[in-house]
């Protein structure tokens, strides 16, 4: 028995197995702790009516979800994602694909370009909502002072106290804290294409757009794919920024769902519904990003 054991543990094959697994059960390991159950643990409370300080939560099964459908809250912060999503990612890409194009032939200086372009990225969601919020400030904010001092009072504005201009305001300093990924991907991206059909539309007397259209665009296909459902799933998700700019004020003019979720769940302590309400938004997150690639590609072949 003792040599059968020895002679199984003795197989090469056996052990390159087993060396593979200790590489990745600590990663499994910690994506069951962080991930899989953090997830299955937010169904089951979204099952139940939990303020989150109680002992015992009670077992309501589907009437949390039943709520949403009557709640208005939910679908003004959704109309608010729906709007984040399109201006929020046809905005970063046409800008990171514009750029990316200009620069592409090596344009004296490209290196300083990437680097400023870049640079919003590096910082964090937070860092970039209060350097914003304080852009915005009404009084003393350099967005506000600069149109006064070159005689434009009248487009200063409380912007973020504004209901109509909030939302457009926080999607602006998103776009700017996000457009420099999608420049360096789409740089990276157009590496690949081959200059060879750049040439030869050349000579054949396409014009720019004509190149761009017909041979820079397909043949960044899945670059594009790639950073356009990333910044979906970025639309659907987004807290951060705008938690620190307005916290969903004024009044709920820039909830998204995310803050919804936040306020119902930690501030008004409807853990239960909040739970539903996360559930929500990662399926949102999924159906939408699931559509977009299905049809791109489908598009492309």
């Amino acid at each position: 028995m003792t040599e059968s054991i020895r002679q199984f543990f003795a197989n090469r094959k056996l052990r390159d197995y087993a060396t593979g697994y200790a590489f990745v059960i600590p990663a499994l390991v910690m994506y069951v702790i962080f991930v899989v159950y953090p997830f299955f643990y937010t169904i089951y409370l979204s099952l139940t009516k939990w303020d989150g300080a109680k002992p015992v939560k009670e077992f309501v099964g589907f009437l949390n979800y039943e709520r949403l459908f009557a709640d208005p809250r939910l679908w003004s912060a959704l109309s608010h994602n729906m709007i984040w999503i399109v201006l929020g990612t046809v905005t970063p890409v046409a800008i990171g694909l514009f750029l990316g194009v200009l620069l592409w032939r090596g344009l004296r200086g490209m290196v300083f370009f990437r680097t400023v372009y870049f640079l919003p990225v590096v910082l964090a969601p937070v860092a970039v909502g209060i350097i914003w919020k304080w852009m915005y400030n009404p009084q003393f904010g350099p967005i506000n002072s600069t149109l006064r001092a070159v005689g434009l009072d009248v487009l200063a504005k409380g912007w973020l106290g504004d209901p109509y201009l909030a939302l457009p305001s926080i999607i602006l300093a998103g776009v700017w804290g996000y457009f420099g990924f999608c420049f360096v991907v789409i740089m990276a991206g157009l590496q690949n294409i081959d200059m060879e059909q750049i040439d030869a539309a050349l000579v054949d007397g396409a014009n720019g757009p004509q190149r761009l259209w017909y041979i820079i665009i397909p043949g960044l296909r899945h670059v594009l794919t790639m950073i356009t459902a990333f910044t979906l799933i970025l639309g659907v998700n987004v807290f951060d920024i705008v938690w620190i700019t307005t916290r969903g004020g004024p009044g709920r003019a820039t909830h998204v769902i995310a803050t919804y979720t936040y306020n119902t769940a930690f501030r008004e302590s409807y853990v239960g519904y909040g739970s539903a309400l996360a559930i929500v938004m990662g399926l949102v997150s999924l159906v939408l990003s699931f559509i977009f690639i299905s049809i791109r590609e489908r598009g492309g072949d």
